[in-house]
């Protein structure tokens, strides 16, 4: 057994210096990929619903979260089997395909297309959260949260400005014949393209191999991780703490799915001009983004300092808030961006902390399987809102949603009110 590990073991490895260069990789992809991300996000509502009806743009949002968690599995299983550099790559390629299916659904107004475009599309969004993952593989224990932070920071950069392009893509593209809304679903086509061959090229060597080269404990082969799921569904089980951070995660998402979606289709019922709604679609996403992302290192200290389950109320509070500023929002558009501020702020504390809460709760030998299947979770119910919320608005309108989003949030509070007396 001596002689295997001195097989395996690597020569020196300057740690300190890969991780610096890793980090570094994974913060310029993470506004790259966020650039291309947001610059869809911020019209595929809007184009959904005027080739379908509203109705449509809250099931093309369903479709491109649900494809994000579905796509995390093939991923997943390459990272397991080839490290970080195959999984993210392949992620980032399939929302590639993605943005490109949904330009040519544009081009020949095919609804079907449009989905199938938009499932694989949100293999771009599972590309940057698994990156916060790669940051951690080299980090020294007391530096990998505030690594990981650095690199959901990171997102903002990319998914701010991402939406304030949307506009210039649409018009520079359109002088070549390209229909309304190709433009900036063409643009996130050539920056997955780019980001997939940056992190194919330079994201050597791989973190997550590295990683298991300089571990001493040998990693598990694939046939001991059958079962996985229903090992992890036990473990949330039996672990209070636990519960509490797959709800809070699910629930934020949920909440932040179901009215983020369809906020661009509310602001089109008093926007009409075309360039005048993207601009102001671009800028309220902006803002939305930027709630979501931008303090998220300040959320992680606040979380150390204060406890998880003091934040996760604090986000809740925050989300009945942002509920209650866009609903009333009318057509007052800074009033309905502070709501979407705040519903970025919510979504962030109950991610952050309900994630926190959930990795500490449970076995070190179980966490894997767990944060997987939260994930599942989130997914599953983030694409559920999405859905969900261009039925509600289309039958009873954009308020109703905020009401029924914030009636959602009720059983989170209580469940962390309950553990918090106990």
């Amino acid at each position: 057994m001596s002689c295997v590990t001195a097989l395996a073991a690597p020569p020196a490895t300057d740690v300190p210096r890969l991780q610096r260069r890793t980090l570094g990789l994974l913060v310029s992809m993470q506004v790259v990929g966020g650039l291309g991300v947001a610059s869809g996000v911020s019209v595929g509502a809007l184009l959904a619903a005027s080739m379908a009806g509203p109705t449509a743009a809250g099931l093309a949002g369903s479709s491109a979260v649900i494809g994000a968690a579905l796509i995390a599995i093939p991923a997943t299983r390459l990272m397991r089997t080839g490290g970080r550099r195959p999984g993210l790559a392949f992620a980032y390629a399939a929302g590639a395909l993605g943005a490109l299916l949904v330009a040519a659904a544009v081009w020949w107004d095919s609804v079907p297309l449009l989905f199938t475009g938009t499932f694989l599309f949100g293999g771009s969004s599972a590309a940057n959260l698994q990156s916060r993952y790669a940051a951690v593989d080299l980090a020294a224990p007391d530096r990998r949260a505030r690594h990981l932070s650095v690199v959901v920071w990171a997102t903002t950069l990319g998914a701010v400005a991402g939406p304030n392009l949307a506009p210039w893509a649409d018009r520079w593209l359109a002088r070549f014949g390209v229909p309304e809304y190709g433009g900036p679903y063409l643009f996130s086509f050539v920056v997955f393209v780019l980001a997939c061959l940056v992190l194919l090229v330079f994201l050597r060597p791989d973190p997550l191999l590295t990683a298991r080269s300089l571990s001493e404990v040998p990693g598990k082969s694939d046939s001991a991780s059958r079962g996985v799921w229903r090992a992890a569904v036990r473990t949330v089980r039996a672990s209070p703490g636990a519960r509490v951070g797959v709800v809070s995660v699910a629930v934020g998402h949920v909440v932040m799915v179901g009215v983020m979606s369809m906020t661009p289709v509310h602001i089109g019922d008093y926007v009409h001009d075309h360039g005048d709604l993207l601009r102001v679609v671009g800028l309220v996403i902006s803002i939305h983004i930027t709630g979501m992302y931008a303090l998220s290192p300040v959320i992680g200290w606040l979380a150390d300092r204060f406890g998880r389950r003091p934040v996760i109320l604090g986000g809740v509070g925050v989300l009945l808030l942002a509920c209650l500023f866009s609903g009333t929002a009318g057509d007052n558009t800074p009033r309905l961006s502070i709501g979407l501020a705040l519903l970025g702020l919510g979504w962030g504390c109950t991610m952050v902390a309900g994630s926190t809460l959930l990795t500490e709760s449970v076995p070190v030998e179980q966490r894997a399987g767990v944060q997987g299947l939260s994930d599942v979770v989130m997914g599953v119910a983030g694409a559920s809102a999405g859905a969900l919320a261009g039925v509600v608005v289309d039958l009873f309108g954009y308020p109703a949603l905020t009401a029924v989003a914030a009636v959602g949030v009720v059983p989170l509070l209580a469940m962390v009110l309950r553990r918090s007396a106990a």
